[in-house]
C-alpha cells in the first residue's frame, strides 16, 4: 500500500468525525485523539518490530512481551475500580495464559522459536488476555451487586466464604469465556479475523491463512480459560476477611 493510498483512508475518520458533528455526539475530539495515537503507536511500533525481526535478540523479545503485558495488565485494571491489589492479580493471570500458551506451541514446535512469530501471537493471546479479565472484572462486580443479600445469607447460615461465593464465581467465570466460546462457533461463517485477512491480503495461501487462524483461535479457548479461572482464584481473598466475613465496599 503507497502512502497516498494511506493518507485517503483519513476519508473514513472524516466521515465519522461529519456524522458526529451531525448527531451531536461529542465525540469529535476522541476520534482525533485515536486516530493519531493509532497511528504513532503503529508506526512506533512497526520500527520497533523491524529492529527486534532483524537483531532475533532474546531480551528485546522478552522487553517487548513485558511491556505488552503491562500495558494490557492496565488496560483490564481500569474495569476492577475499588479492589485494592487487582493489578497484580491481572498480570499473573496474564503472564501465566501466555507463559503456558506459547510454551506449548514452542516445545510441541507447533510455531517457531523466532521474534516473527511469537511477538504476534503472543501479541493476540495477551490480548484476549485483557478483554477476558476486563469482562470478568464486570462481571464480578455485577454479580456482587445484585447477590450481596444472597451471599450474606449463606454466610450466616453457616456456610465459608468459598461456599457462599462459588455461584457467583462460577457465573462470573462463564461469562468472561462465552464471548471467546461463541466466537468460535462463528469464526469465517460471520467473519474473517485478522490474522487470516492480513495474511491472505499478503498474498498467502488461504489455506495456509486458514491453519495460522484455526491455531489462534484454539489457544484463545484455552487461553480465556486458563485468565479466568486463575483470576477467580486470585480475587476470592479481595471480597471477604480473613473470618470469612464479605467485606461490604467491594
Amino acid at each position: 500500500m503507497s502512502t497516498f493510498a494511506l493518507l485517503l483512508t483519513l476519508i473514513f475518520v472524516a466521515f465519522a468525525i461529519f456524522l458526529s458533528v451531525w448527531q451531536k455526539l461529542g465525540i469529535e475530539k476522541d476520534i482525533i485523539i485515536g486516530t493519531v495515537r493509532a497511528a504513532v503507536q503503529l508506526i512506533v511500533v512497526g520500527y520497533v518490530l523491524h529492529t527486534i525481526f532483524k537483531l532475533k535478540s532474546w531480551p528485546l523479545i522478552l522487553l517487548m512481551l513485558s511491556v505488552m503485558i503491562t500495558v494490557a495488565t492496565l488496560n483490564a485494571r481500569k474495569k476492577g475500580k475499588g479492589l485494592p491489589g487487582i493489578g497484580w492479580r491481572i498480570a499473573v493471570a496474564i503472564s501465566s495464559t501466555e507463559l503456558l500458551t506459547m510454551g506449548l506451541l514452542v516445545s510441541l514446535k507447533i510455531i517457531g522459536s523466532t521474534p516473527q512469530y511469537i511477538i504476534p501471537i503472543s501479541g493476540m493471546i495477551i490480548g484476549n488476555g485483557m478483554v477476558v479479565s476486563g469482562l470478568y472484572l464486570n462481571r464480578l462486580k455485577s454479580e456482587i451487586e445484585t447477590r450481596r443479600e444472597e451471599i450474606n445469607v449463606y454466610l450466616a447460615l453457616g456456610a465459608t466464604s468459598k461456599q457462599a461465593i462459588s455461584h457467583v464465581m462460577r457465573n462470573t467465570v462463564k461469562a468472561a469465556m462465552l464471548p471467546t466460546v461463541d466466537g468460535m462457533k462463528t469464526v469465517g461463517l460471520v467473519q474473517l479475523p485478522g490474522m487470516m485477512t492480513g495474511m491472505i491480503v499478503a498474498g498467502a495461501n488461504p489455506i495456509e491463512a486458514v491453519r495460522y487462524q484455526i491455531l489462534i483461535m484454539y489457544s484463545f479457548s484455552s487461553s480465556a480459560a486458563v485468565t479466568a479461572i486463575i483470576l477467580g482464584i486470585l480475587t476470592h481473598g479481595l471480597l471477604f476477611t480473613k473470618a470469612h466475613q464479605f467485606i461490604e465496599n467491594t
